[in-house]
């Protein structure tokens, strides 16, 4: 399996998000996240950018790839911190950085009309260099991320968390149903299964199983990936149990389409290199 979502971070050098006295407030770096994996039968991870805040975390984030290629398999800058130096300099960037360059970027906000119109011109150049974009949105994820993709046709567009759909006890999911319907039509959509353990937390077992089976069902496991959300997922549990949330409702695939989901589909979506 590919854990398509980690994160590493030391909030002395940014991470404004990361709140002082919170369980999170506290460097998580390699050594960390390499034991954190022991014994999950893992072929590698895919390092998320934090919200750091400048374009530094995108080099400390290669240079994490380049060191540790046993531990890391690819890593996602963040697409916001390059906007404003514009598409010439984000591309002379790409191109600087060679076999090391990331293997996606990701737009986060509270939707896409809220995300930096700078960054947004940024799309272009990911799609026209292979690199994947993917999309942390809280609203509307879903619905964007299909709008974008059917705009860039060859453009893999990574949907984080299951969109954020709404707490499954508390919240309507109705418009999240129909926005994965819509998604579902849009072939370079692809979702990535990651965040439950925080996001629906309290939701039996039944129903995220039920939650996960529908979107690997509507979506096909060529378009899923899965993710822990490590260490954010340290607020409600461990790694381990959050990579079985998000493998809840996957009994039915058969061997190949699990193999497709765990691993293959990362390895095409995200361009993985050896």
């Amino acid at each position: 399996m590919i854990d398509c979502h980690v994160h590493v971070w030391d909030p002395a050098e940014g991470f404004p998000w990361i709140r002082p006295g919170t369980p999170l407030h506290r460097p998580y770096a390699e050594a960390e996240l390499d034991a954190s994996g022991a014994g999950l039968g893992l072929a590698g991870a895919i390092l998320v950018e934090a919200s750091r805040g400048d374009a530094a975390e995108t080099y400390a984030l290669r240079e994490l790839r380049r060191r540790r290629p046993d531990l890391i398999a690819g890593y996602v800058g963040n697409l916001h911190v390059h906007g404003e130096a514009g598409p010439d300099a984000f591309r002379a960037l790409l191109d600087e950085s060679g076999d090391t360059r990331p293997n996606g970027m990701r737009l986060g906000g509270p939707d896409w009309a809220s995300t930096p119109e700078p960054a947004r011109a940024l799309v272009t150049v990911l799609a026209e260099t292979g690199l994947a974009l993917e999309l942390n949105l809280y609203r509307g994820a879903l619905r964007s991320a299909a709008e974008v993709a059917e705009r860039h046709p060859g453009l893999a567009v990574v949907v984080d968390h299951l969109g954020n759909p709404p707490h499954l006890v508390t919240g309507d999911p109705g418009e999240w149903y129909a926005d994965l319907e819509r998604a579902a039509r849009v072939p370079n959509v692809h979702v990535k299964i990651s965040g439950l353990l925080t996001q629906q937390h309290g939701v039996p077992d039944s129903q995220l199983a039920g939650l996960v089976r529908h979107v690997v069902d509507t979506l096909g496991p060529q378009r899923c990936l899965l993710g822990s959300d490590w260490p954010i997922c340290l607020t409600r549990g461990t790694r381990a149990g959050s990579l079985a949330a998000s493998r809840a409702g996957l009994a039915h695939l058969t061997p190949a389409q699990d193999r497709q989901l765990s691993r293959t589909t990362a390895e095409r979506v995200y361009r993985l290199r050896g």
